[in-house]
């Protein structure tokens, strides 16, 4: 039955906090089925878990330095459960999901229909959300979540239907970070219509937000794009890709090996962009950068604090930018990357083969 009464479009009627907050900080949100007019409802087929909290989760119910995939399931559905949504309370973060519309209100302003296959593209950390199925065919072991429930969204939230063109879990991955490459791409063609080709450097990027941030930065124009990976592996994987002019190896938790990796390959760079799902990178992501650039910190594992405080005391001039997830056209801007640089999605299909 619909439901009566003033629905807020951020979502504040479905918040159970008091005093009221938004849905992202709340503790509990309603997860009725019943819809507002202005919402849409969903039945889940996959979430998709944001790294960083996936890589926490694992890290927490490990055996013998193994993730317990039984172990990783029921912490998801005891945060589901207690909290109507999925919301890592270590790191914050959620993921995104991919599923059929069953429901739209009469008020919905998102161009959505009954039957369309969408991937949202807000955070799971304010999408109130029922798993109505225990996940049981989810081994606990990897990113991607098979799943049977239903998710609600709000007037303001953003869903996309899936395109024809891909399979699902690949565009469900590309969806899942599209927010990086579009930011990159704003931040780079910054520079290039001030007369500067910049030397961009992505940190993790070998990886999803990595991969195409570089093809993004390439595209608008970088100079020299650096790509920083953890080990000679997914050096290798990156190298073959094609995506970056110059490949380093460095652990990003180190700062001056972060800085001494960057400035051999041609940096400092104007534009630093953090894509890892580890904490403590904010310094030699800093570190790296050269005075007056830009730090985009794409990581869910970020440390904003750190990275503020930490660029204080060593008197660095840079501009630090929180990639927010949403940039008007993201969707479309990565799915672009994809089908257009073989590099990319080489490095996507791969990584979802060995998921």
């Amino acid at each position: 039955m619909p439901r009566t009464g003033t629905a807020d479009p951020t979502g504040l009627h479905r918040v159970l906090d008091r005093p009221l907050v938004l849905p992202q900080a709340a503790q509990r949100l309603d997860t009725g089925a019943d819809l507002w007019p202005d919402e849409v409802r969903i039945r889940v087929e996959k979430l998709n878990l944001d790294a960083a909290s996936f890589r926490q989760l694992e890290r927490t119910h490990a055996v013998d330095g193994r993730p317990d995939g039984d172990a990783v399931r029921a912490a998801v559905l005891a945060i589901v459960a207690e909290r109507g949504k999925m919301q890592n309370p270590e790191t914050g973060s959620g993921g995104m999901l991919i599923g059929v519309v069953e429901e739209v209100g009469p008020g919905s302003t998102l161009g959505l229909d009954v039957g369309d296959r969408v991937a949202t593209l807000v955070s799971l950390t304010l999408t109130p959300l029922v798993i109505e199925d225990a996940l049981a065919t989810w081994d606990g072991l990897g990113e991607q979540v098979p799943c049977d429930g239903y998710a609600v969204l709000f007037g303001r939230s953003i869903a996309a239907r899936l395109p024809a063109d891909l399979a699902p879990d690949l565009a469900l991955s590309v969806m899942d970070v599209c927010g990086a490459p579009a930011l990159t791409s704003r931040v780079v063609a910054e520079y290039v219509e001030r007369g500067s080709r910049p030397v961009v450097a992505v940190v993790g990027g070998a990886g999803k937000s990595g991969s195409l941030s570089l093809a993004a930065a390439r595209r608008a124009g970088a100079r020299t794009t650096i790509g920083v990976v953890p080990h000679d592996a997914e050096a290798a994987l990156l190298a073959a890709a094609g995506l970056a002019d110059e490949v380093v190896i460095a652990d990003a938790r180190d700062p001056l090996a972060l800085r001494g990796a960057v400035a051999g390959a041609g940096g400092p760079a104007d534009v630093t962009v953090v894509c890892v799902d580890v904490p403590g990178c904010e310094g030699g992501a800093v570190l790296a950068t050269a005075e007056g650039g830009t730090v985009i910190f794409f990581s869910m594992a970020t440390s904003f604090a750190a990275a503020a405080l930490g660029a204080e005391g060593l008197a660095a001039d840079v501009r630090m930018l929180v990639g927010n997830g949403y940039v008007p056209g993201h969707a479309e801007h990565a799915l672009a990357l994809l089908r257009e640089d073989v590099g990319v999605r080489s490095l996507f299909e791969r990584r979802l083969q060995h998921a």
